[in-house]
């Protein structure tokens, strides 16, 4: 164990011992984090969290999924960019946001297939550019060799798929994913440590506001969201790398060089396996690009949907 994950245990412990977290009720939650263009829509239980906009009249919109711990506000910038001429659809994927947890609370590539087809449907969206980030991403090219027929193009950004061999990887992320302690996190969840995890997401660490920790922290605390979170630690979702290549629809690859979670040697893997593929790279960027250099991202997305 590092020397940095030994003090961030101490940290842990001391704050356990001293005061634990408490879950937010998410209708507490809701008046900050809902946006005055959110809607709610009811799947399996769930009360799930999106947005619609732009041009309305698209019947190809593009839909987009975040990473893990994150929400749609992750996707605030490029969505800006792009509305003026699409139809953007973005949402709390369940465990997440303001969505939460499903009621078995147990994830897989299956549940997110069946839970973005029933989503889609009652979008009435019968095909859609499908754009997923980090776990999004792994989720978004599953889905596309799942329902190929719904999926007019993809594109990945940092996505997971292919094992991870000698990234840093972010501090967060590797505490919840050790036995034992990780069950702490369910009632104590340092502020400190979702600074230090974001700041390990971006190379421009002056990136990292203060509302934007806040408000990771504070849908980290809605109700169910630390256990399904922990749950997807325990349990990771472990992709079959073997379907990437019968992906067959047009696929643009855009990574950060200085991803220091999923390296960016990850996008010519994707390359090399998507016969239909194409790889942008951005230089001092890096596991959310979106976020960090999202008018490069837009003008990538543009260039490749046109």
């Amino acid at each position: 164990m590092s020397y940095r994950i030994q003090f961030t245990v101490i940290v842990i412990l001391i704050t356990f011992l001293t005061s634990c977290d408490k879950d937010i009720p998410v209708n507490v939650l809701i008046p900050k984090y809902a946006k005055p263009n959110s809607s709610f829509l009811k799947i399996e239980e769930m009360n799930v969290h999106y947005i619609q906009e732009g041009l309305m009249t698209d019947t190809v919109p593009i839909v987009f999924i975040h990473g893990t711990s994150s929400s749609l506000h992750t996707w605030d910038s490029l969505s800006s960019l792009l509305k003026n001429y699409k139809r953007i659809i973005r949402f709390d994927l369940p465990a997440f946001g303001l969505t939460g947890p499903n009621n078995l609370n147990a994830y897989n590539y299956n549940f997110y297939n069946h839970f973005i087809d029933s989503f889609l449907f009652k979008l009435n969206v019968k095909h859609c550019i499908l754009v997923g980030n980090s776990l999004g991403g792994g989720i978004a090219w599953n889905f596309a060799v799942a329902h190929p027929s719904k999926v007019a193009k993809l594109i990945l950004i940092d996505a997971s798929g292919y094992p991870k061999k000698d990234e840093k990887g972010s501090l967060g992320f590797k505490i919840a994913a050790i036995p034992v302690l990780n069950q702490l996190l369910k009632h104590v969840s340092p502020i400190s440590l979702i600074r230090k995890s974001l700041e390990d997401a971006f190379y421009n660490k002056t990136l990292v506001s203060d509302s934007m920790v806040q408000r990771y922290h504070d849908l980290l605390l809605r109700e169910g969201n630390r256990s399904a979170t922990l749950e997807l630690f325990k349990n990771p979702m472990k992709p079959d790398t073997s379907l990437i290549k019968k992906i067959q629809q047009p696929t643009l690859i855009i990574w950060g060089k200085q991803d220091q979670l999923i390296s960016f040697q990850n996008a010519y893997l994707f390359k090399n396996a998507i016969k239909n593929s194409q790889v942008v790279v951005f230089d001092k960027v890096g596991h959310i690009p979106m976020e960090e250099t999202p008018a490069k991202v837009a003008e990538a997305i543009t260039a490749f949907i046109k």
